[in-house]
Formats: C-alpha cells, structure tokens, sequence
C-alpha cells in the first residue's frame, strides 16, 4: 500500500507532497535526490530502490520526478503505473505537466490526489470522474473562488459513473458532430555497433484516441494484420476476451482523449530510415570529429504517402570527453550548439529531403583541443539519434475499419500514425 508521494523539480526541491499513512519525513526525499546526483542523465535513475526501511519508485517525466514510498514490499509496477496516472492526469486538469502550474494549482492538485488514492489503495483514477467531482481550474472559478472566498471544492452530486458498470464514461454525452481520432504512434530503441551492424532493438507502439461520439456508442476497432502484435496492455474499456477470441479491440470509449492500448513488435532487427557514420579520433593534445548522416531505405517502414516518408525533426546528440578545452565546429546542414558547460553539441538537422535537394550530404566537422595529452578518454561516449517519420508504421499496423452499435449515427474516424526514434545509440571504434 502506498505511504506517501513526493513531487520534485530538477533542482531536488519537493513541491507537492501528499501522505496517506502517516507522515514520511522529508530525508526520504533527500536520500532519493542524493543517489540522482551521482548519475550524469537523470533518465537512468534506477526506478525501483530500498532503504532500511522504505522501498521507493519514482518515474521522471517533463522534468519533474514524482516519487512514492512505501513500507511494505509490493508489486513495483503498480506504483509506477500509478506514478504515471498521476502525471497524466495533471497533464489533462492543466494542459502540461508543469512545475508553475503544479504550485498555481495547488489546492485542486492535492483534491485530485486526495480522490485518486484512499489510504494507500488506488481509488479514483479515470480523469472523466474526477473532473466530474472536481472541476479543471477555470478563469470563472478563480474570479468565482476571488469573490466568495470558496476554494474550489467538489462537486455536490456523485458522478453517474459511480454508480455504473462504466465508470470510465460519463452519462448524456451529446454532441452536434460525433467523430472519433486515432493516434497510432510507434517507438524504436536501437543500439548500433561502429561496424553498423544493429546488436539491439526495441519497437514499442501506442494507440492513442480522441473520442467525442453521444451517447454510449459501442465501437469494434479491426486491424489489417494484428499477428504483429505482441505483450499488448489495454485500457479498462476494452473487452480483452474478445481480443483474445477474434483480434479485434472492443470497447466503450471515454469521453475526450485517453490511451486505448499500448503493445510491442515482434521485429529483432530493422534497417533505421537514416544512417549515421561518426568518426572520433584523438592525437596528442588534438582531436577531429567528424559526423555524417544520410537516408537509407526501410523496407519495413509501411507509408500510406505517396513517394514514400520523409525524415523530419533529425537531431543528434554528439557528447565529448571532459577533457575537451575547446572545440570549432561546423554543420553544412542544418544548426549545431556546442555546450562548453555539459561538453556536448547538439546538432539539429531538421528535414532530410530539404538536404537532398540541396545536393548535400549533411556532414559535421570539427577540432578538438584538450586539456592534455592525458586527456584521452578510455571509452567513447555513444551518439544519440533521434527523428521522425510522419504518415508511417514499421510493423504496418492500420486500422481496416471501425464498426459502431448501440447508436444510430455513423461517426467521423480519423487515423493518423507516426514513426519516432526513442534512444539511438550509435557506439564509436
């Protein structure tokens, strides 16, 4: 059961903190930002830790850690399920999930916890009844709260959710136009050696939805091929019986935008749109980098764009050894910044056509100048890529059609799709 919660910025300082079994005093907190200091990305903070007597799991997300404790030893992936529940459901009162407006909202934020976990156990925690018992922060609420002096508070009727085999979807939902959107975005973690041959990778999809349809529509969402598919997680609506009997997602939407399913590609190695060669070499107190980047065919990248997809928002992530004094660097394509403080540039290449039609190949050189002739550094540090393809899927997951009962109307769908690099490591000779 959960003990407390503690939200942090990326300075260790504890914005919100909410307890639920007593209080936990606050060297928890400094204990936790202590083992975060030693690591250089806060990324690879380990999600899962133990003290003498508390077990911690946090999650970082939009720079903001959200920290929870415990006293007893319990499944670790439901407090981080929980963990991220709560970020996104300040994400969805807010807008962003942000540190001002966390502070801004204060009083609702700790309403909102309040309702979402009682006495440790997970409560409330579908975004469409809670804002049906607390309302998102509005500019009449505040000018409302300003003049009578009223902070908020909750609703005075219990949401007809409650009170339903569905509590996800609240009652006489109308709209003049029903339409449906899905947002199918694919994720892929790869680790490449210098030789370039792919030793690992990931490919981790989500299905996103924006639901404004009246009524209580019962929806059938049919794949071309779902044989693809592996380890998928669905969301409460979904019927997953009937996924596992026929392959076909049946469910009861919520109202507004939620995260229909998550899943995994069974694909161990693919070819990435783009290729990368970088070159680092050292001699003496002198060095030369040199990066260059180029499309590549993908023939597992399914485009439904016709020419194919183009690789759009291309940036690279280039860190340097701390030795490094000084580095004069230059990009034929595209912008680069050269952080002196952190040792690393930043090159962002943007669209990979326009450099094509330029009749360049986007390249990268520089010197280097270190601090010694000591200072070469024992490991070289991986590059990491990161892109977009739009219009696109790697496992060619799309919707074949979408199938409506329970009401009359024939909805608008919409189905966009997204191809995006995770973590790219490219590792140096």
């Amino acid at each position: 059961m959960l003990q407390s919660i503690f939200i942090m910025n990326e300075a260790g300082e504890v914005i919100i903190e909410k307890h639920w079994r007593g209080i936990t005093q606050r060297r928890v907190a400094d204990y936790f930002w202590e083992q975060v200091c030693k690591l250089d990305d806060k990324n690879d903070v380990l999600p899962v830790m133990s003290t003498g007597k508390f077990y911690l799991t946090n999650i970082y997300r939009d720079n903001l850690f959200i920290l929870a404790v415990f006293t007893l030893e319990m499944a670790p992936l439901w407090s981080i399920e929980f963990c991220h529940r709560i970020a996104d459901t300040f994400t969805e009162y807010f807008g962003q999930f942000d540190e001002g407006l966390l502070k801004e909202n204060f009083s609702t934020v700790y309403q909102v916890l309040e309702e979402m976990c009682d006495h440790g156990y997970a409560l409330t925690t579908e975004p469409n009844a809670l804002k049906a018992m607390i309302p998102p922060p509005s500019l009449m609420g505040k000018v409302q709260s300003t003049i009578t002096g009223a902070g908020g508070g909750h609703a005075d009727v219990l949401p007809d959710g409650f009170i339903s085999s569905m509590p996800w979807r609240k009652a006489g939902v109308r709209y003049t136009q029903n339409e449906i959107y899905f947002d199918i975005e694919e994720v892929c973690d790869a680790i490449i050696e210098s030789d370039g041959q792919m030793v690992a990778c990931e490919i981790s999809g989500t299905i996103k939805c924006n639901s404004r349809l009246s009524g209580v529509p019962d929806l059938t969402l049919v794949f071309t091929d779902p044989s693809v598919l592996d380890d998928c997680s669905f969301h409460p609506c979904v019927r997953y019986s009937r996924y596992e009997r026929d392959n076909v997602v049946s469910f009861v939407p919520p109202d507004g935008i939620f995260e229909l399913m998550k899943y995994r590609v069974q694909m161990p190695k693919i070819v990435l749109p783009i290729y990368c060669e970088p070159r680092l070499n050292y001699h003496e107190d002198r060095g030369t980098v040199s990066v260059m980047v180029g499309a590549q065919s993908m023939p597992t990248l399914s485009s439904g764009v016709k020419g194919g997809p183009s690789v759009e928002d291309i940036a690279i992530k280039i860190p340097l050894p701390k030795g490094v004094q000084t580095a004069d660097l230059e990009a034929n394509v595209g912008k680069h910044l050269w952080d002196q403080g952190s040792k690393c540039c930043t090159w962002n290449v943007g669209k990979l056509n326009d450099a094509a039609k330029s009749a360049k190949s986007p390249n990268l050189t520089g010197k280097l100048r270190l601090t010694s002739k000591d200072a070469h550094p024992d490991a070289k540090e991986p590059i990491l890529l990161t892109y977009k393809v739009p219009n696109s899927t790697i496992s060619g997951l799309a919707v074949e059609t979408l199938l409506l009962t329970n009401e009359r109307y024939k909805p608008y769908k919409g189905v966009k799709t997204t191809v995006r690099a995770g973590k790219i490591q490219f590792r140096l000779a």
